[in-house]
């Protein structure tokens, strides 16, 4: 029910993607291990089952592949949402990783909208390049249909300020489509 399984394929990628709400398995292969990393973080502290596969041109460099995921999951989280109808619509969530100190706010209200603001003392995390996280995402919140502000506050070393700053995008979100059982959604419109 609060579930979705997506296939993209384009010249650049091939992205399987099948994501549970309500958790589930969770197992990642997009080629970029870094990356593999923060989606298994993502779905883990999200509380989310997420099943990943990715054949991306990483002979050109991994963009596409971060890019295109966040596009299939985005629009998997759109699906598995619905009418948006009977959850809690806003999540915030700050999390600290060693010195580094991250924020979330989400509001799953149809309008997409994105404010990151965050710098990368280091331009790598391995196979990862850190200007991908804002890519990754804008095209989730774009294709999700969600508000998504995100902030790194402070932080010395790029590995743990962009873990901190997935994982917090993942507790906020785990919040904002928690089921409240109302059957209706939180919006004066009556609609979202």
């Amino acid at each position: 029910m609060r579930s979705a399984q997506l296939k993209r394929t384009t010249k650049e990628t091939d992205i399987r993607l099948s994501l549970d709400l309500d958790g589930g398995a969770v197992s990642i292969d997009t080629g970029v291990g870094f990356f593999d990393h923060m989606l298994n973080s993502f779905a883990t502290h999200g509380g989310f089952g997420l099943e990943v596969t990715v054949k991306g041109d990483l002979n050109v460099d991994e963009h596409h592949t971060v890019e295109d995921t966040g596009i299939v999951l985005g629009k998997a989280l759109a699906q598995a949402l619905g009418d948006k109808s009977s959850i809690e619509r806003f999540g915030s969530f700050y999390v600290p990783m060693d010195e580094a100190l991250a924020f979330a706010s989400v509001d799953v209200s149809g309008r997409p909208f994105l404010v990151f603001d965050a710098d990368f003392p280091q331009e790598r995390c391995g196979d990862y390049n850190c200007a991908m996280t804002v890519e990754f995402m804008r095209a989730m919140a774009f294709n999700a249909g969600i508000t998504l502000h995100l902030k790194s506050l402070y932080g010395d070393n790029s590995h743990h300020i962009t873990e901190a700053l997935y994982k917090a995008a993942a507790h906020a979100l785990r919040l904002a489509v928690k089921p409240t059982g109302s059957g209706k959604p939180l919006s004066t419109k009556g609609v979202l």
